[in-house]
């Protein structure tokens, strides 16, 4: 009863089956004009001044609807791209797959998109795609009923025009979300074959807004998991970035390896899991950034990766080690085995690359507590990163309790209080002594003294 009272307020229809969308005014859907940036509504007006049809689209409707803060705002209009660019001095068009426009409103980028249409069988039309089925190429517009129609779940498919104050739902997208369920608009196989990444970016949606994804769309992700492989690294490593990001990735994690998704994404999800003491450190790293995301603080990517990959590090570098190889070279050794690995998977870019190896190249130097090592390790830029790890390896039960309290006194303590601190040198580390470089000679004199 409650689910057809909902589906008649908000004007519910079958998806793909009615070509008139429900109109939801103000007081259906509770948005406010002043919930949209000023860019935004700039945007917005500045097309509609132009006779263009332009609406807020996708996830900043939704997010909003759910009492979220959008971390952007997109527009869709009727425009095509050259259109939008001369409405506006400072715009670009970017995008090969699909074009788009980036328009500039003083800070603010925001990214304009033109209908999309249907492909049609032959010409002009058809859409580019691979041996699977994957679109490659995708530049066909249209209305937008067909717009709506080809995004990928109902909740993504809302439009809401700022000026009227309303919202136009093709597909029940707003009741969907009021009934806590994902539901894909068109034949879910059909959905995931054009767009694998779309099987990742249901289980995200589901955590981060607290949907059940609907049966239909979630059968066949077990069974096409395969196609994720086809998916480029650099799209895949944006959205798994998506993912870990969203405030929710702790439920993310277990929603992927119960829908069979962990396999061949990331060392995390397909060993670590199962060992009990790389899964305490995981979570332990994903529940700190799910509480700094909810806090507003600032997350390292870096940093995150690190820890979801440190133990694939940890089985690279023990074998090396335990053969006698010295433990510096061999520890790098294992990075750069693992980092190459998953650059077949995941494009992770060369800056946080470069961050999570300064992370992993700190740890053997915090158990060097004596000399003047210590006050090297302070001085490393990536420090605090290093010891916020550091603390996550104890907490984890990997490190002895008494090395992370030490550095965490170390780090607190005068000068006077540091050098009371340092630990007497082991037997064969003392110092060796610096040989003196002696000056080159010439003609049986001493090359540094005049002639």
């Amino acid at each position: 009863m409650i689910r057809k009272f909902i589906s008649r307020v908000l004007g519910r229809h079958h998806p793909g089956k009615h070509s008139e969308p429900a109109i939801l005014a103000a007081a259906q859907h509770g948005l406010q004009r002043e919930d949209i940036s000023r860019g935004c509504r700039r945007t917005i007006e500045t097309l509609q001044e132009n006779g263009y049809q332009a609406y807020i689209v996708g996830g900043a409707v939704r997010d909003l609807l759910a009492g979220l803060t959008p971390k952007d705002f997109d527009v869709a209009t009727n425009a095509t791209p050259e259109q939008v660019r001369h409405c506006f001095r400072r715009s670009r068009i970017i995008g090969r797959r699909f074009q788009i426009v980036h328009v500039s409103m003083g800070s603010e980028i925001i990214e304009v998109t033109t209908f999309r249409g249907h492909h049609g069988e032959e010409g002009s039309n058809k859409a580019l795609t691979d041996e699977q089925g994957r679109v490659l190429r995708d530049n066909v517009f249209g209305s937008q009923l067909e717009d709506a129609a080809r995004r990928d779940f109902t909740v993504n498919a809302l439009y809401y025009d700022p000026t009227s104050e309303t919202i136009v739902d093709y597909h029940h997208g707003v009741a969907d979300l009021r009934q806590k369920t994902l539901r894909m608009i068109g034949d879910p196989k059909t959905r995931y074959r054009e767009d694998p990444v779309r099987m990742l970016r249901a289980v995200r949606l589901a955590a981060k807004l607290s949907l059940s994804i609907d049966p239909e769309a979630r059968r066949p992700i077990r069974e096409m998991g395969s196609l994720i492989e086809n998916v480029p690294p650099s799209r895949l490593f944006d959205e798994m970035l998506k993912l870990l990001t969203s405030g929710h990735a702790v439920r993310c994690v277990r929603e992927l390896r119960e829908e069979g998704l962990h396999h061949g994404l990331l060392p995390l999800l397909d060993v670590i899991l199962d060992q009990s003491l790389g899964e305490r450190f995981v979570m332990l790293a994903l529940e700190s950034t799910d509480r700094r995301v909810r806090e507003g603080k600032p997350i390292s990517p870096g940093f995150l990766f690190a820890t979801l990959l440190w133990h694939e590090v940890l089985a690279k570098w023990e074998p090396l080690k335990a053969r006698g190889e010295p433990a510096i070279p061999s520890l790098f050794l294992a990075m750069d085995e693992v980092l190459d690995v998953q650059a077949e998977k995941l494009a992770i870019t060369r800056r946080i690359a470069g961050d999570i190896k300064d992370i992993w190249a700190l740890q053997p130097r915090f158990e060097q507590r004596s000399g003047k090592r210590p006050y090297g390790v302070l001085q490393q830029p990536r420090f605090k990163a290093g010891y916020d790890f550091l603390l996550l390896r104890v907490e984890s039960g990997e490190v002895d309790q008494a090395v992370g309290e030490w550095w965490t006194a170390f780090l607190d303590a005068s000068d006077e209080a540091r050098a009371a601190m340092l630990l007497p040198a082991a037997p064969g580390e003392a110092r060796k002594r610096r040989r003196r470089r002696r000056p080159p000679a010439g003609n049986g004199q001493d090359a540094t003294l005049p002639e």
